[in-house]
This record gives C-alpha cells, sequence and structure tokens, in this order.
C-alpha cells in the first residue's frame, strides 16, 4: 500500500509516512522509498505483462509519440513517451540525448514490446523522421499542429510526481520510477470522464483487488 500511496498519488515520502501516522502505523520515510524500489518494477512488469498480451492483439493501433525535457542535477535529460489512442501508456524511456539514435532506440524498443502501429503521430522533431527512415516506417508518421495533444497531456501527471519528489537524481531513476508511474497509472486510469459513476466505481474496485492480489 505505501508504494501505491507514493508512486499513484502526488505524494512525497514523508507525506506517505504522515498519512499512515494518522491511521496508527509507525513507519519511516525510509521505508517508503525502499518498499517502491524493490516492489514498485515488481508490480509493474506484472501488470504490462497482462497489458502488453491483450494490447498486440490490435496491431493496426495509431500511437503519440512525444518527449519533454527532466534536469538532472544540473544537465538536461530527456524522458520520451509512447500513448495509443486511448492514452495508454505504452513506453516511456529516459535518454541523455535528444538525436536519432535515442529516437531509434525508443521506437525500436516500443515495437518490440507491442509491434508496428498503422499510424504515429509525432510533432516536427527531425529525430522521429530519421529514425523511421532507419526503420522503413517513414510513410506511417504524422505531424500536425494539436494533433499530438494526447501525448502532450499525458506527460501531466508525471509532471506532478516530478514536482512533489523535488526532481531526480540520476536518469536511472528517472526511467525506473517513470515506468512504475506509468504502469500504475494505466491500472488506475478508468477514464472517469467516459463513463458513468456506476460503471466507473465498478472498475475502480475491480482495479483495486486486482492491485491487492499482485501485492498479496
Amino acid at each position: 500500500m505505501a508504494a501505491m500511496m507514493y508512486v499513484r498519488f502526488p505524494l512525497s515520502l514523508r507525506h506517505v509516512e504522515d498519512l499512515f501516522h494518522e491511521r496508527g502505523i509507525d513507519i519511516c520515510h525510509e521505508t517508503v522509498r525502499f518498499r517502491w524500489n524493490r516492489f514498485g518494477p515488481m508490480f509493474a512488469a506484472e501488470i504490462g505483462k497482462q497489458r502488453s498480451a491483450a494490447l498486440r492483439a490490435l496491431p493496426r493501433w495509431r500511437w503519440h509519440l512525444d518527449e519533454v525535457f527532466v534536469k538532472i542535477n544540473g544537465e538536461m535529460h530527456y524522458l520520451w513517451r509512447a500513448v495509443d489512442h486511448e492514452g495508454e501508456v505504452l513506453e516511456v524511456f529516459a535518454t541523455k540525448h535528444r538525436d536519432r539514435k535515442a529516437a531509434l532506440a525508443f521506437l525500436k524498443r516500443t515495437m518490440k514490446r507491442y509491434g508496428r502501429p498503422r499510424t504515429i503521430v509525432t510533432d516536427r522533431l527531425r529525430s522521429y523522421g530519421a529514425a523511421m527512415k532507419v526503420i522503413g516506417n517513414a510513410a506511417a508518421q504524422v505531424c500536425g499542429r494539436w494533433l499530438n495533444n494526447r501525448a502532450e497531456n499525458s506527460h501531466q501527471p508525471f509532471r506532478r510526481r516530478e514536482r512533489a519528489m523535488a526532481k531526480f537524481r540520476d536518469v536511472k531513476t528517472l526511467q525506473k520510477f517513470a515506468s512504475v508511474h506509468a504502469s500504475l497509472h494505466n491500472h488506475f486510469n478508468q477514464d472517469r470522464h467516459l463513463n458513468r459513476r456506476d460503471i466507473f466505481k465498478q472498475n475502480r474496485s475491480a482495479a483495486l483487488a486486482e492491485w491487492r492480489q499482485l501485492a498479496a
């Protein structure tokens, strides 16, 4: 539960410690750090395994790709993100550069897991086009104003978490946390704005029950 609260909600380690203290549970904030570091990737991998098996059955998806700046110890790094047409986060990938080599590694990593999409929506960063020419998928690229809002909006939950964590200390921690956060966001994101209240409550309860089964 400590790992879920810390990764899912924009809380600091000490905020989680205080919330548990209000419930009569005495833990240290370093215990929260240890639990998410150890168990978070395990739970995220299990969730991702189940979802990727189901998502590969839909090879004609439209992907949205985008990248954001993340500053680590005063140096600029980049977090690449791929989401599908429904806003499901497919892959996140942290790199130090934003060139063709980084874009190519990101695309290969995502396609290895989910296959090739029918259409890939990107911004006008030239690294995408250069990487897709290497892969032989340049005809699938689509660029245009406002077409990539879905990918840009998917960065917002991560940005809220980044502010609560007071940034990251190294790129490995960034990659690890971003991957875990993306899996948990997919698992608990029930599209509240698309469903009736009763359906949303059923889906939320089912997601929480599945999480408790994973954590048992």
